[in-house]
């Protein structure tokens, strides 16, 4: 894991950039095509966020890709980051109804997993893991909520 200290300053709003690196352009899709680069949340206890998010992306297959004493970034191993955190001084302010941030799954077996890491480390369930035929019939997810309200998805099509 990087530290990082030049490229990411604490924001006072999410924000999006362009940034890519060749690790991400690796694992781009056949269109090549990378809609965001990354979202940032804000958390109150970076200690407590990082100790939820280490436990529920591993299962995913993400990692901590950067971190230092006020925030850490989160993506594929060897890339940039895809979900930054940052401590608030304010308590933070999750995005409203509508809003959750979809992470895809390699397996069902890692929607399961993910789930279940988020809920033993604190996090709320929003959905228990399963086939969501509304969506498509092959859409398998699970939902939780963060230990900052922040609504997170882990999906496998």
């Amino acid at each position: 894991m990087a530290t990082c200290r030049s490229r990411h300053k604490a924001p006072s709003s999410l924000g999006l950039t362009g940034i890519t690196d060749a690790a991400e352009d690796r694992g781009r899709a056949a269109s090549g095509v990378i809609v965001l680069s990354h979202l940032s949340f804000g958390v109150a206890d970076l200690a407590k966020a990082t100790a939820f998010y280490d436990g529920a992306l591993a299962a995913l297959g993400y990692a901590r890709v950067w971190s230092n004493e006020d925030g850490a970034g989160y993506g594929v191993a060897g890339g940039n980051d895809r979900l930054a955190l940052f401590v608030q001084a304010d308590r933070p302010s999750p995005p409203g109804p509508g809003f959750h941030l979809a992470f895809e799954a390699p397996s069902q077996a890692a929607v399961d997993a993910f789930h279940a890491a988020a809920m033993r480390l604190g996090g709320r369930d929003e959905g228990a893991p399963g086939v969501r035929p509304h969506y498509s019939p092959t859409y398998y997810a699970a939902f939780v909520t963060d230990l900052d309200g922040h609504k997170l998805e882990a999906v496998h099509q």
